[in-house]
């Protein structure tokens, strides 16, 4: 069996880990094309990005009936593009296919919420973060008291495939069953139509794309926020492995953000708290 083939029968966690590797051996030899030819490596003022969004992820991405998209993962690529003077165009694509498709050159970036790990830092380069939200279980009303491994014993928790919430509850709630959807979203779809005890997500997205809507209605948080990794990672923009001007760039265009009040006026659409993650 060639080395990047994923057997039928690996679990889907080391089938993930088997496919993250071989995209990590994609990128790497995509830095070393970039290294033999700066001009790849760094968007100069007026040139062009691509930026890889998801499009199904409220309020930080989502397509509207006018096939327009918005969010505030929309409004901060592009405000990182106007910074950088470079002319961006969105591409979207769903969540699985993210890293291998910025390993395809599909797009040059990655702007979809995703949480720096050290593992997909193994595959990916980063940006700094540009925000940092806490996880939150929800479930029926009354159902739980608190969400420790004793507390989820034997039940079935829904969350997004391939995410560092499904690698926590994998480490931790050995005893419960996971059940791995496509979208963040589709974790509050499946919860209604009872097909999970407990769904697992962002905090702000099981706020605002389902507890302040009518469908959420009966459902309640349990316990306390939850901080992965003590919130040490972030959400940061990714990019190709060995892009490093180019991440310098970028880093560049988010604090200027930050420093001339845009960032937090985009945020204030949005959230009614500090998203940053500097506090």
């Amino acid at each position: 069996m060639p080395q990047h083939a994923v057997s039928a029968t690996a679990t889907p966690r080391a089938r993930w880990r088997i496919r993250l590797a071989a995209w990590a051996l994609a990128l790497g030899a995509a830095g070393g094309l970039l290294a033999a030819n700066p001009a790849l490596a760094q968007a100069a003022p007026g040139g062009k990005l691509r930026v890889g969004v998801e499009g199904n992820y409220p309020p930080f991405s989502r397509l509207g009936a006018d096939g327009k998209l918005s969010g505030f993962d929309i409004d901060i690529a592009l405000a990182v593009c106007e910074r950088m003077k470079v002319e961006c165009t969105l591409v979207q694509q769903e969540w699985d296919g993210m890293i291998p498709a910025l390993a395809a050159r599909k797009f040059d970036l990655i702007v979809a919420s995703m949480t720096i790990t050290e593992e997909r830092k193994k595959a990916v380069e980063f940006s700094d973060p540009y925000y940092d939200v806490p996880s939150r279980f929800v479930a029926k009303a009354g159902a739980f008291k608190d969400h420790t491994p004793a507390d989820f014993k034997g039940k079935k928790i829904i969350v997004l495939r391939n995410s560092p919430r499904a690698k926590f509850l994998a480490e931790r709630y050995k005893d419960s069953e996971l059940l791995q959807v496509n979208r963040e979203t589709d974790v509050y779809l499946e919860l209604v139509a009872g097909r999970g005890d407990v769904g697992f997500g962002s905090s702000v997205v099981s706020s605002e794309a389902f507890l302040k809507r009518p469908e959420g209605r009966g459902f309640a948080q349990v316990g306390n926020t939850v901080r992965l990794d003590g919130g040490a990672g972030g959400v940061g923009i990714a990019m190709r492995k060995g892009e490093a001007a180019l991440r310098d760039q970028v880093n560049a265009a988010l604090k200027a953000i930050r420093t001339d009040g845009s960032y937090k006026r985009l945020a204030d659409k949005y959230f009614d708290f500090d998203i940053s993650g500097a506090n």
